[in-house]
């Protein structure tokens, strides 16, 4: 029996291991990938983050390059090799975790191989777990390629014709602005779009948030509950310029569909050939039986990644303590402290 098992070897669970191992816990990490940063190298290929090198390190190791340079997602995804290999991290591949249920304080987690037990889990599975598309799409003619985020990878995946990427985040505004270059391409977003330049003064806009205490800002402060109802806004300019000059066009939310038409919140139509779901993931703990960890929705109910049931921690969700929670970076201060409570307990 393990101390403690890690469900999930993403930057938070590696993180979370990087703190265990400092204090001689036995500890397992479990996942379900082949090897570690296959989800980056699973992203589309031009993905390159808008944090710099200097906010994207975890705790014991600098990422490697320019500090005020923007890694893209294959360097973030070597990283995390090396990371695993600088501390020695014990991780079972192949090992999607099915049931995990909790007898006579005891956890047994149940894989697609065998059965563990450790006395914690630390859910580290992330955000990004089941994509978020919109019942409509299954009214869509066969005709039309449809594609979430997270499988697209580069415009030769689409089919002659128009595209439209349906959600107004980064992942969104990255996607439509590649394929703006070569395809008559549309965005539609529910909200009105705000843009922040990647860089100001030489310094990238991180550093001012860092500075002004953006970044520290907690989830339950007048600060973060007004940046939490705003959402995020669009880091970098290219998609403003793109709309400027008419490579991109900007269509309200959409609402329903049918064969090949979409229709807009403003009651206006498109023929659609092309189809990008940048509409964000769901939580799915369908494997978790664990009663008081999980609210009606399924989402973890949680206060800085600890919950109500003793031994059961989340690491790496968005705002869990603080704006920069969802920052590799941030994920190393998350990690520390539940390890602190892990410790007193």
């Amino acid at each position: 029996m393990y101390q403690t098992i890690i469900i999930g070897a993403g930057q938070a669970g590696l993180a979370m291991g990087y703190y265990l191992k400092q204090s001689n816990h036995s500890f397992l990490i479990l996942d379900e990938n082949q090897e570690v940063g296959e989800v980056w190298d699973k992203r589309y290929d031009s993905l390159v983050l808008f944090t710099p090198r200097s906010f994207s390190s975890l705790p014991g190791l600098k990422l490697k390059g320019k500090p005020q340079g923007f890694p893209s997602k294959d360097e973030i995804s070597q990283y995390l090799k090396e990371y695993v290999e600088s501390f020695k991290l014990p991780i079972k591949h192949n090992n999607k975790v099915t049931y995990v249920r909790k007898e006579d304080n005891i956890f047994h987690i149940t894989t697609e191989h065998t059965e563990y037990e450790a006395q914690n889990v630390i859910i580290a599975t992330g955000p990004f777990q089941k994509p978020r598309i919109p019942a409509f799409a299954n009214t869509l003619s066969k005709e039309v390629i449809q594609l979430h985020s997270s499988e697209y990878e580069n415009p030769s995946q689409l089919k002659t014709g128009n595209v439209l990427v349906v959600g107004g985040g980064n992942s969104g505004a990255q996607i439509a602005v590649e394929i703006s270059q070569i395809k008559k391409t549309y965005l539609s977003t529910s909200q009105r779009l705000i843009f922040l330049p990647l860089v100001i003064r030489n310094k990238s806009i991180f550093w001012w948030f860092d500075k002004v205490g953006i970044l520290k800002a907690t989830s339950n402060s007048f600060i973060g509950r007004q940046i939490q109802k705003r959402g995020d806004p669009i880091f970098g300019l290219e998609l403003r310029y793109a709309i400027r000059n008419g490579d991109v066009v900007v269509k309200n939310r959409s609402i329903s569909g049918q064969e090949n038409k979409i229709l807009f919140q403003d009651n206006t139509l498109l023929n659609v050939h092309n189809i990008i779901w940048a509409t964000g993931f769901l939580f799915d703990y369908s494997w978790l039986h664990v009663a008081g960890v999980l609210d009606r929705k399924g989402k973890p109910i949680q206060h800085r990644g600890i919950t109500n049931v003793d031994g059961v921690y989340f690491l790496g969700l968005p705002w869990q303590h603080r704006r920069g929670s969802a920052l590799l970076q941030g994920i190393g201060y998350d990690a520390e402290y539940v390890m602190n409570h892990i410790k007193k307990k």
